[in-house]
Order: C-alpha cells, then structure tokens, then sequence
C-alpha cells in the first residue's frame, strides 16, 4: 500500500517550500517530493538573491499580492530567525515612455506607492557609481530591496518541518494521477497517495501538467558576477538595487554583498530550452556580451568580464502573468506554474492562496486575473 497523506507538494524551489510550510502550519498531513535536494541550483531558486519591489509595471494588480508578500517575508524572519530580506532601495532607470518607468508609474499612481523621480543632476549626486544618460528618466522606491534566495527556501523547509511537513529529497516523480478517490503520485522510490496535490514544479511543469494544453516555455538564463574595483565597492555596497531598460533589453544589478563583486543579469530574452534536465550550464561569451557591452558601462570600476556565474530557468506562460489555479479536470489538483522570471518575490502569498483553492475550492486573495481562465484549456 502506498503512503497516504492529506496532501502532497511536488517541487520545492521558492513556492513549493513556501506552500509545504503554509499547508504544515495548518495541521495538514502534508508531504513534499523534490528531485533533488533543495535549495539547489539546478532550477528557478537560486543564485543568492531577487529584486523585491511593489511598483509593479507587468501588471497593477500583482501590487496587492507583493505588498502581502512582504509581510509574510518579515514575518517568516521572524518565525526562524533569519535575515530573508534586506531593503536597499531600486533605482528605475531608462526612457520615460518605456515599459520599465511607465508601467511602474501607473502601478504606483493606481495603489498610492511611495516612488519618486530623481532629477537628472540629482541622480548623479546621489548615485555617484551609476552612471546615466540625459535623455533617461530614473525613479526610486525606497521600501524596494532583495530577498536571500537559499536561505528563503531553507527557512520555509526549516519551518515546514516544524510543524510536522514530511519532506522527500532526491527523488524523482515519474507521473500523477486523480480520481474521485484522491491521487497517486508515483516516483522512482514509491507510490503515495493523498486526498489533495499541489503542482509546483518549475520547469518541470512542461511535463508534469503537459495535459493542460498550455503552451509553457522555459528559457536559460544566465546569472554573472563581475568583480567591481576597490575604489568603487564601498558605493557598491551601500548603493541600491538598480534596473536599466536600454535598447537591448532589461537588465538589473545589486549591491555589493561579497565585498569582491556585483550580481549582474539579463531580465529579458533568453535561450528557449526543451529539456530543463538537459540545460547548458556552461558559459559562453554570448552570455556576457549583452550585460558587459549594455550594462556594464554604466557601473564605475565594474570589470566587464565576470568572475563566476550560474545558470537558471525562466518558465514562461503565454501572456507572461502566473498561472495559480485549480486543475479544471482535477479539483483535487492545485497549481502554481508559469511564473515567468517574477515568482520569487511573491513565495508567501502564492502559498496562501494555493492552500485556499486546495483546502477550500476558493481565494479571497485578488488573484483572478492569474486563472487558467484567460487560456482555452
């Protein structure tokens, strides 16, 4: 006889952790499947840190969601005595009319947010290591920062286990199905079963909701740390997190935290990949030139060749907006997938509500506009 559960979590990155926790705290008889060993780096939650921010320009209603977020990350904080997140600041820079500063300014006219512009003299007293060209318009959220990746999921596995969540590491889950009777998850290692399953596998979602017809894509994204000059980490270390939209796409950066070197990456484009199992994580110099000939140049005593990298994955939906929702042949399946390179930021409160729509059929969380009611499915 299989192992039997209340509910089970397949993939732990920054959701599934987040969701396993959020169920465990709710005296769930929960278990959690992942293929490897989390936090790892071999999908979407990792590489030491994400921009958090509530001037939303992808879409005003995730500002709600965001701003919950942040509270549930303090409270986290505050439940495993860790450090998660660290408020810097973002600086928005790049051209008035573009979807970087336009987008957020709507965003933060329509849900009354603290953002400010800086005016052109201005930006280069206060931000004297950016660099910035005259025709730009650079705005600032002060509350804006970065959460500590690993050290999120830790903390979410940390406090699932607290309250009693089972937590499966290296093994791999071949196939799920449902019934009236419940599900069954089968793996490398065994069968389970359980009343209620949460999907929340990353990339792997091309495979494991395949059934749903939607047309997910995962794309390689590549992660670079470049040394900065001794004369310019100080800046560097106290400056805020930064965006730049420029002609070759959205690129973004964070202080200093090592002492040595600057987090710098590509939001934009990617290389689609079919396979997340068989992803190319080398480097090449095709990776490095967008960043060290766009991005680069506007960072003082930043060294265009970068010292490490590491590489992760984009799962991109159609139109670039979550998918959180209910199975619509399953209803005893839950989903989180297509997160599109923004998820991170928003572990908590996705968890919320993909325990609302398992546990109860429904969310009072405003999240509607994330349903797979938007695709023909």
């Amino acid at each position: 006889m299989p192992a039997t559960f209340d509910c089970i979590v397949l993939g732990l990155g920054g959701i599934g952790s987040a969701t396993l926790a959020a169920l465990a705290r709710r005296g769930v008889r929960v278990l959690g499947i992942d293929r490897f060993s989390p936090p790892h780096e071999y999908g979407s939650s990792h590489g030491e840190t994400r921009v958090i921010r509530r001037a939303y320009p992808e879409h005003p209603d995730y500002v709600p969601l965001v701003d919950r977020a942040f509270r549930q990350w303090r409270e986290l904080e505050s439940e495993t005595g860790r450090e998660l997140l660290t408020r810097t600041g973002l600086l928005l820079t790049g051209p008035r009319d573009g979807d970087t500063i336009d987008g957020s300014l709507r965003a933060a006219a329509q849900h009354q947010l603290d953002i400010v512009e800086i005016p052109r003299g201005e930006t280069r007293e206060r931000f004297p290591h950016l660099r910035f060209e005259g025709d730009e318009a650079t705005i600032y959220e002060q509350d804006a920062g970065f959460l500590r990746v690993e050290d999120c999921v830790e903390a979410n596995l940390e406090a699932a286990a607290a309250h009693g969540a089972e937590q499966k590491f290296g093994e791999t889950v071949l196939n799920w199905s449902a019934s009236e009777a419940g599900v069954r998850v089968n793996t490398d290692r065994g069968d389970y079963s359980a009343g209620r399953l949460i999907v929340t596998a990353g990339a792997w979602a091309t495979r494991l909701l395949s059934d749903l017809g939607v047309p997910f894509t995962v794309r390689r994204k590549v992660l670079l740390w470049h040394p900065v000059d001794e004369s310019a980490r100080d800046a560097f270390a106290s400056g805020p997190t930064y965006m730049f939209e420029r002609a070759g796409g959205v690129f973004y950066g964070f202080p200093c935290l090592d002492g040595a070197t600057v987090k710098l990456a590509l939001h934009t484009g990617g290389e689609e990949t079919t396979d997340p199992d068989q992803i190319d994580r080398q480097l090449h110099q095709s990776d490095v030139e967008p960043v060290a000939n766009a991005l680069v140049p506007r960072l003082a005593g930043v060294d265009p060749a970068p010292a490490r990298h590491t590489v992760c994955m984009y799962t991109m939906s159609p139109d670039h907006n979550f998918i959180i929702d209910r199975h619509p042949r399953f209803p005893s399946v839950t989903l989180a997938a297509g997160l599109s390179g923004h998820g991170f930021k928003f572990a908590p409160t996705l968890a919320e509500a993909l325990t609302h729509l398992s546990l109860e059929g429904r969310s009072d969380l405003p999240i509607n506009f994330l349903s797979l009611a938007r695709f023909a499915v």
